[in-house]
């Protein structure tokens, strides 16, 4: 462990102005406050503290950051409050305490309600300032390079499990590479723990009988480098187990076939030399096509820059290599933490308040705002924190990054939300592509806008990124609740007009409370959705009605669906396939969407047989500006060439769309086909199938 004086002495060195009395303060106080209090190798807790504000100075933090560091626990884990922070050292140290405070309170453990509140209260505390997330970054480092003292098996894969979700992809965010790596390491050593043990295993026996090849590989760079009169660092490194694993588990290869597990690092001194190397390096070994990144002229969202490239060295051994400038290093060694860091004169760096955060950070709020489930807040943010990159770039030439398999609905909500909303289609290239085109690296994407559009339920099939998936889930949520609120309205009414006496005007007001419902709202969804009955409505808007034989009481005349949206309010019967124009039924089952069907449906006698009282049947009709529908046809057409072709073209002549067709029996002179074809009423598709049955090559169609 740090003594005081050590602690106070390496942030002296590199920020001669730092407020020695407040750090020795803090010292003292976390020794005083922690007293006995001990971890689990038996150490005494405030060992812990300490050591992370060590880990801090190593980033050359700010004394307003390491004072926290030493601090964190104390409101947690003592009787010291977060006035007395306060009071002792400052405002702003008591506000990051308890910044970090908050994300210590819930730990998550496995029900998913409490890794999201972890998660929430992170993403609230770093997005106000960064410095949250480093102490918390640091605290955790250290957490998992003492786990194994941790008795539990249960426990050290839980803490491993967080860290490999959660905090090595923020670290990793924020560029703090060495942090994630580590963290990563530790992690997988408990979750995997035969698999790191083969691989450490492997390297060992690898580095026995190769000697000192990566010292050897390593000169020869830095020789070959220095002939063509470029001055620079060579350092290389076998890549951390983790590392490898993964890239066994994504390429579906043994650890015998995997070539690249060394990787070298060249740092010279200006941008023009990294390019001058990349060259020299490339004229002397073939590099493997499809390895060379450059972070330089695209840096990574995080601000992480340098040359990647991978080439075919001696004895056909892949070796990766990167080469960077020393600023550039020392940005992917501390990340974003480089930005806090005192510069030699002692200037404060600019802190990281909303306007100044990263726009990553800016998303995962945003993901926090719409996210309405834990699942979906951990599901969007892990996309968000997880995924490989690619870049792309808008007609103006701003570039954007997304993860690898994103399409044009990612592009715009990563552009705006409010482009990504009112979308209604792309180019990429100067080509006109469906919304669901997967985007390349490099392409330039142009979004194609419509104010009438809204976000469409299909999109959520091919959107990848956590942003975008959250705001579409969160237009659909409010669109859904809009329309049940509209459809529950319509039955109320019919409620009001069953009831054995005339409704006394405040009624309602008096009728909430009794069901226990908060607003006219929340009632009119719990209408719709059947999470009342219609029984218990009526008997709290009229006490006593429930006397009456109100269960069978007549509907008092069809719902109308006109202006709801198929699929929102209420389902169209997929046995059936209802259009309008056919007469129609409502099924309402307990807090689902009303289904829909002909009347003739097949699926209606079935309900009726098996007397399903769960089950209400209301009657339901089109009205007159209702749109248009998807009905399903069978058609039997000769076999031979062109048929399907002219059958496309009968069904193209009489303006309706085919959605779906499927080939269902096929023999030396018919085939026979189902179509799934949008229509606007019944009166289109019938003229539709008599058109199919006059057409010659059409044997047979039937509505099905």
């Amino acid at each position: 462990m740090l003594r005081q004086y050590e602690l106070v002495d390496r942030v002296l060195d590199y920020d001669p102005d730092a407020d020695e009395a407040m750090l020795n303060r803090a010292y003292v106080f976390s020794v005083n406050a922690h007293g006995t209090q001990k971890r689990a190798n038996g150490d005494p807790y405030f060992s812990h503290p300490i050591e992370v504000a060590g880990i801090l100075t190593e980033l050359h933090l700010d004394d307003e950051t390491i004072a926290t560091a030493i601090l964190h626990d104390t409101v947690e884990d003592t009787v010291a409050t977060p006035e007395e922070i306060e009071r002792i050292f400052g405002g702003n140290v008591a506000r990051l305490v308890d910044g970090v405070t908050k994300l210590s309170k819930i730990e998550a453990q496995t029900e998913s309600e409490r890794a999201a509140e972890n998660l929430r209260k992170f993403l609230l505390a770093m997005s106000g300032d960064i410095r949250v997330l480093l102490v918390k970054l640091a605290d955790r480092l250290h957490n998992m390079r003492t786990l194994h003292f941790i008795a539990k098996p249960e426990k050290r894969r839980r803490i491993a499990k967080e860290t490999m979700d959660i905090y090595a992809p923020l670290a990793e965010r924020i560029g703090m590479y060495e942090f994630m790596k580590e963290m990563q390491t530790l992690a997988f050593q408990q979750l995997e723990p035969e698999a790191y043990e083969s691989i450490t295993k492997r390297l060992a026996l690898l580095n026995e009988g190769g000697g000192d090849r990566i010292a050897k590989i390593g000169s020869g760079l830095k020789l070959l480098l220095a002939r063509k009169g470029i001055e620079g660092e060579v350092t290389g490194r076998e890549k951390h187990p983790y590392s490898i694993w993964r890239k066994m588990q994504e390429r579906h290869i043994s650890f015998e076939q995997l070539s690249d597990i060394m990787a070298f690092r060249v740092i010279v001194p200006t941008i023009e030399d990294c390019y001058r190397a990349l060259g020299i390096i490339h004229g002397r070994w073939p590099m493997v096509p499809g390895r060379f990144k450059d972070f330089i002229s695209t840096p990574k969202r995080n601000g992480y820059r340098s040359l990647h490239t991978s080439v075919i060295h001696a004895e056909n051994r892949r070796i990766e290599i990167q080469i960077r400038t020393e600023e550039m290093h020392a940005e992917a060694e501390y990340g974003l933490a480089a930005h806090w860091a005192y510069k030699q004169e002692g200037d404060h760096a600019a802190p990281a308040g909303p306007d100044n955060r990263p726009s990553w950070i800016a998303d995962l709020v945003e993901i926090l705002d719409n996210a309405e489930t834990p699942e979906e807040l951990l599901e969007h943010t892990r996309m968000a924190m997880y995924q490989d990159r690619i870049f792309a770039f808008t007609p103006k030439g701003e570039l954007i990054q997304l993860p690898k398999g994103a399409t044009p609905i990612d592009f715009a909500y990563a552009v705006h939300t409010d482009l990504g909303d009112q979308a209604v289609g792309a180019k990429i290239n100067g080509r006109v592509v469906p919304l669901r085109t997967a985007i390349e690296n490099g392409d330039q994407v142009q979004v194609l806008r419509s104010k009438a559009q809204e976000p469409q339920a299909n999109w959520l099939s091919f959107a990848i990124t956590g942003k975008a998936l959250a705001a579409i889930r969160r237009h659909l949520r409010s669109a859904e609740r809009e329309q049940s609120i509209a459809l529950g309205r319509k039955l109320y009414d019919d409620i009001v007009f069953r009831l054995p006496a005339v409704l006394a005007a405040d009624a309602l007001t008096h009728a909430l409370p009794r069901l226990k419902m908060p607003d006219e709202a929340a009632l009119m969804q719990a209408i719709a959705r059947k999470t009342l009955t219609d029984a218990q409505v009526m008997e709290a808007l009229m006490p006593g009605s429930a006397g009456f034989d109100i269960a069978h009481a007549p509907q008092s005349g069809a719902i109308s669906i006109e202006g709801l949206a198929p699929g929102v309010a209420y389902e169209l019967g997929t046995c059936c396939h209802p259009v309008p124009g056919d007469r129609i039924v409502g099924l309402r089952r307990p807090d689902a969407s009303i289904e829909v069907h002909a009347i003739d449906c097949p699926t209606l006698a079935e309900l009726a047989d098996r007397s399903n009282e769960e089950t209400d049947w209301i009657d339901v009709k089109w009205g007159n500006k209702t749109e248009g529908a998807t009905a399903r046809i069978s058609v039997e057409v000769r076999n031979e060439p062109g048929a399907l072709g002219a059958l496309a073209t009968v069904i193209g002549q009489h303006k309706a769309n085919i959605i779906n067709i499927r080939l269902d029996n096929r023999d030396t002179q018919f085939h026979t086909n189902t179509i799934d074809v949008e229509v606007h009423d019944a009166h289109q598709l019938m003229r539709l199938l008599a058109a199919l049955r006059a057409a010659d090559m059409v044997n047979a169609a039937e509505r099905v």
